[in-house]
């Protein structure tokens, strides 16, 4: 099976309306990660969709496992009461604040 040419004349197109000043915050944190705005948003996409597939396995740890303590149970119950979108914003905002941290070490 021939493998396709990964070019920008070729990839897909998909417009994207950004609500006032996202523009210039997504061309600051590229700047800061040396990237385009493309590649910038295209790693955000693929770290999120990662995170929220990684997420659905780590869901499936059992409240009984002997691995979990006291308090991770607990955690770990209150996190399984939340709704998806909740979830998954709690756990970007936990991989942002790690992001921060790693940055500033």
């Amino acid at each position: 099976m021939k493998q396709a040419i990964y070019s920008s004349r070729t990839a897909d197109k998909f417009v994207v309306r950004l609500p006032d000043g996202m523009r210039e915050r997504i061309a600051d944190v590229a700047r800061n990660h040396h990237r385009s705005m493309n590649s910038e948003i295209i790693a955000r996409l693929e770290q999120s969709m990662l995170q929220e597939s990684s997420l659905g396995d780590e869901l499936n740890v059992s409240l009984d496992s002997p691995e979990l303590s006291l308090h991770e149970r607990e955690l770990l119950q209150r996190f399984r009461q939340l709704s998806r979108r909740q979830q998954n914003a709690l756990v970007a905002l936990i991989a942002h604040d790690a992001e921060m941290a790693a940055e500033e070490a």
